[in-house]
């Protein structure tokens, strides 16, 4: 680990007292406490898993905290994001957190990068820290990190969640293997939904961000066995946690042959470029109608079918009035009952999955079919406020 000042080095009587339950620890002790003012740790993203990493690094005592976002609290970040509070709505993420931070322990320095971390500068934040710890849900950032954590030899607590799983690892310590050992290529565009797309559940990041902490605290105080090498899998559905061996893939490009020698650009490796593109150009043949156009239509009394192509769960949550329910997943087999002479207009939550229908539809002989651009959430935003967002 890297060393500061040397007055930075020593306990102030505060900071013996409140971290004594630290020092009375034989693997920490007093040194041990030192080693975690003199660290420092970069948290890319203070969301899901970066909320409860930035807490328990600061209430441990770690000296220094890295943070990297640029984006704002919003109301649906807090049924996980418990970094942030009410209050914070609308305000920038950096702010919330350096806020509570500086709440929870003035001892710890807060270092706010407030931009998106690309292969322009991450070679630069990530060399001044000793760990990185990963906080990212997108596989730009994750292979972007892993990267770059490879190629400056800084170790890589890594994390990720989806619905009620998660993972942890160490990645790109001296011995063991990479992000990329494990996944060599990213999967296609759009394969592995968002957690905006296919939830989660909001303690699921509390625990692997806290895991990803623990590996963490272990690497700056050098005890314990770490997580490099093996993949931790987490079920909280079953509440059961499996350890797979990995490893360090000699043919690796980042850690193996060492092939990659500088920072790539990760939006097109992972295909999202490309996948924006034909979205768009998928989406802009596809007939569309507003929502303030469909509440015309239905004002007047309009005979035309309204189909909601989402899932039954979110039926459930919010409907338009009107509309009959058939998911995405089902529309083929119920094709024989719709009537291809009628209109028809199509809409999901935002107006992707319905844009996808349209196409279905007109593939099998539809014509008069439309999406709803913006699906529901539109609908609540231009046409009925009393409709609930989810």
């Amino acid at each position: 680990m890297s060393t500061t000042a040397a007055s930075s080095a020593e306990l102030s009587n505060e900071e013996i007292f409140r971290y004594s339950r630290h020092l009375i620890l034989p693997d920490v002790g007093l040194e041990g406490q030192k080693k975690l003012k003199r660290a420092r740790v970069l948290l890319v993203g203070v969301g899901g898993l970066g909320s409860p990493a930035a807490l328990y690094l600061a209430a441990a005592g770690v000296g220094t905290l890295g943070l990297v976002d640029f984006d704002v609290v919003d109301s649906t970040n807090l049924q996980r994001q418990v970094l942030h509070g009410t209050s914070a709505i609308g305000r920038k993420k950096l702010d919330s957190a350096r806020d509570r931070i500086e709440d929870l322990n003035p001892n710890v320095k807060v270092e706010a990068h407030e931009t998106p971390l690309t292969s322009r500068n991450a070679l630069e934040i990530i060399s001044t820290y000793d760990i990185v710890v990963d906080g990212t849900d997108n596989f730009q950032t994750r292979y972007l990190v892993n990267d770059a954590c490879v190629l400056l030899g800084k170790p890589n607590v890594y994390g990720s969640i989806y619905r009620f799983e998660g993972q942890s690892s160490v990645f790109a310590t001296a011995d063991a293997p990479c992000y990329r050992c494990l996944f060599r290529e990213p999967p296609p565009p759009g394969l592995v939904p968002s957690c905006s797309e296919g939830g989660v559940l909001g303690v699921l990041p509390g625990i692997i961000g806290t895991i990803q902490t623990t590996e963490a605290l272990k690497l700056i105080l050098g005890i314990g066995e770490s997580l490099a090498g093996r993949l931790l899998l987490v079920d909280a559905l079953r509440m059961s946690f499996r350890t797979l061996k990995l490893r360090k893939d000699p043919e690796c490009p980042a850690c193996g042959t060492h092939e990659i020698k500088e920072l790539i650009d990760y939006e097109e490796f992972c295909g999202v470029r490309q996948a924006a593109a034909d979205d768009a150009a998928a989406q802009s043949a596809v007939p569309e109608i507003s929502p303030v156009q469909l509440a015309a239509r239905i004002a007047r009394g309009d005979d035309f079918d309204l189909i909601d192509v989402r899932e039954p769960h979110e039926w459930d949550i919010a409907r338009i009035p009107g509309a009959r329910l058939i998911p995405l997943g089902s529309l083929v087999s119920e094709l024989s009952s719709l009537d291809s002479a009628r209109d028809i207009v199509v809409h999901c939550k935002m107006g992707g999955r319905s844009a996808k229908a349209v196409q279905q539809l007109q593939a099998s002989g539809f014509r008069k079919v439309w999406n709803l651009a913006g699906g529901i959430t539109r609908w609540s935003d231009d046409v009925d406020p009393t409709t609930p967002k989810y």
